[in-house]
C-alpha cells in the first residue's frame, strides 16, 4: 500500500511557494483573529445579558469541542476534493455564527451561534486547513517554513484583533464589533481559490492501490508515536483556550485594567510570530520530540511565574511575551511529525485528529475555568492543572520515534 508523499505541482507558474505561503498566511490571519479575541466579549456580553461567566464559557467551550470534532472530517473532504470548497463553506458558517452571536438574547442562541455554528466554521477555514493545504502544495524543503509561517500568521491575527476588538467595543459596541469581524471573514472566499489542490484521481487499472482514509486511520492509531503525539497535543488546547478566554477577566480580578488583558493577549500573538517561525525553522534542525518537550515544559514554568508573582502590568506583559514564544509553536513540529510518519496524502485529516485532542483540551480549559470561578471565586485550580498538564506533555513526547511508518510493499497489498 503506497501513499503519495510528494507535493502537488504548482499548476500555474505564478503560484510559487512564496505566493502560496503568503495567501495561506492571509487566510490564517483573517480566520484566527476574531476567534482569538473572543475573551474581550466575556465581560460586556455577560453584563448586558445578565449571564454568569459560566454561560459564556460553556458556549466557547462547545465551540472548541465541535471545532475539534469536525476538523478530521473537514480535513478528509479537503484531502479528497481539495481545500477551496471547505475553506469557503467554513468562512460563511463562521460569519453567520458571529452575526448570530451579536444578536443572541438567550443562552440557547449563544450556544448555537458562538458554540455550534462558529465551531463548525472554524473547522473549515482555520489554520489546520491552511497547514494541510500548504503541506501538499509547497516542496518538502519549504514545508517546515510554511507550517511555521501559517501558524505565525494566525498569531499575528491575534495581535491585531485583540486590541482592535477592545477599541471597537469601547468606541461602538460589542455587537457592532462582531458584525465587523463577520464581514472580514468573507475575504477568505476569493483567497481560497489560490490554494486549490487537485482532487485525488481515480486509480487507473493496474496502478498501485492508493491508501484509503480508513486504512490511514487504522495505521495512525495503531502507531504508538502518533498516539503519544495526539495525547500530548491535549495540553496545548487546554492552556491556549483557558488563557485566551479567561486571562483578561483574571487580570481585572487581580486589580489590573481591562486594557492589560487586551494587550497581553495581543503580545502573546506578536511574540508567537517569532515563536512559530522559529519552531518551524528548528523543526528541520533538531528532533521534533525534544522541541515539543521544551515548549510544554517552558509553558508550565511561565504559568507558575504568573500566578506566584505579585500582579503588575510589567510582569503580565513579560508573561505574554514568554508565553507567546511558546504559544502555537507546537503546531510546526506536530504537523511535521505527522507528515514525516505518514506522508501528505491524508495529512489534513490525520493532523485533524491530533487537533481534535487539542480541542478537547480547549473545551475543558474554557469550561472548567468558568466552573471553577463560579464555585470558588478564583481561577487557581485551573492554573495549576495547566502546570500539571504542561509537565506531563513534556514527558509524553520524549518517546516518540521520528521516522516514516513501515508499510508493506504495494505488491503485497
Amino acid at each position: 500500500m503506497s501513499t503519495a508523499t510528494a507535493s502537488a505541482p504548482m499548476g500555474h507558474t505564478w503560484r510559487t511557494p512564496v505566493v502560496l505561503i503568503a495567501v495561506g498566511c492571509a487566510i490564517a490571519l483573517i480566520a484566527f483573529g476574531p476567534r482569538s479575541a473572543l475573551g474581550q466579549f466575556l465581560t460586556p456580553m455577560s453584563f448586558d445579558r445578565g449571564w454568569g461567566r459560566e454561560t459564556f464559557s460553556f458556549a466557547i467551550a462547545l465551540q472548541n469541542l465541535l471545532w475539534g470534532a469536525a476538523q478530521p472530517f473537514a480535513g478528509a473532504v479537503a484531502d479528497r476534493f481539495g481545500p477551496v470548497r471547505v475553506l469557503s463553506a467554513g468562512a460563511i458558517l463562521y460569519a453567520i455564527g458571529l452575526v448570530g452571536m451579536a444578536t443572541a438574547t438567550s443562552t440557547l442562541m449563544l450556544d448555537v451561534s458562538a458554540g455550534v455554528v462558529i465551531g463548525f466554521g472554524l473547522a473549515g477555514c482555520s489554520f489546520p486547513m491552511v497547514v494541510g493545504a500548504l503541506g501538499k502544495l509547497v516542496p518538502e524543503s519549504w514545508r517546515g517554513f510554511a507550517f511555521g509561517a501559517g501558524t505565525a500568521a494566525g498569531s499575528f491575527g491575534q495581535f491585531l484583533y485583540s486590541p482592535l476588538a477592545h477599541g471597537l467595543i469601547e468606541a461602538f459596541s460589542w455587537q457592532t464589533t462582531l458584525l465587523v469581524f463577520a464581514g472580514t471573514l468573507l475575504l477568505v472566499l476569493p483567497l481560497s481559490l489560490v490554494l486549490a489542490t487537485p482532487s485525488a484521481p481515480p486509480r487507473a487499472a493496474g496502478a498501485p492501490q492508493l491508501q484509503s482514509s480508513r486504512h490511514a486511520l487504522i495505521e495512525a492509531f495503531g502507531h504508538r508515536s502518533y498516539v503519544l503525539l495526539v495525547i500530548g497535543f491535549f495540553t496545548c488546547g487546554f492552556q491556549l483556550a483557558f488563557v485566551t478566554v479567561h486571562l483578561p477577566s483574571y487580570l481585572v480580578d487581580r486589580g489590573l485594567g481591562a486594557d492589560a488583558g487586551a494587550w497581553t493577549i495581543a503580545l502573546i500573538g506578536l511574540f508567537n510570530i517569532v515563536g512559530s517561525l522559529g519552531s518551524g525553522w528548528l523543526s528541520g534542525r533538531m528532533p521534533k520530540r525534544y522541541l515539543l518537550s521544551i515548549i510544554y515544559f517552558g509553558r508550565a514554568l511561565s504559568i507558575v511565574a504568573l500566578i506566584v508573582l505579585p500582579p503588575s502590568t510589567a510582569s503580565t506583559l513579560v508573561f505574554g511575551a514568554i508565553t507567546g514564544l511558546l504559544w502555537l509553536s507546537t503546531v510546526p513540529p506536530t504537523s511535521g511529525l505527522v507528515a514525516l510518519m505518514f506522508g501528505t496524502r491524508w495529512l489534513t485529516m490525520l493532523f485533524g485528529f491530533a487537533f481534535f485532542s487539542h480541542q478537547v483540551g480547549g473545551f475543558l480549559g474554557v469550561w472548567l475555568g468558568g466552573l471553577a470561578f463560579e464555585a470558588t471565586g478564583s481561577y487557581d485550580l485551573v492554573w495549576w492543572l495547566s502546570v500539571f498538564f504542561g509537565v506531563a506533555s513534556a514527558v509524553i513526547n520524549l518517546p516518540i520515534v521520528e521516522k516514516p511508518v513501515a508499510r508493506p510493499v504495494a505488491a503485497a497489498a
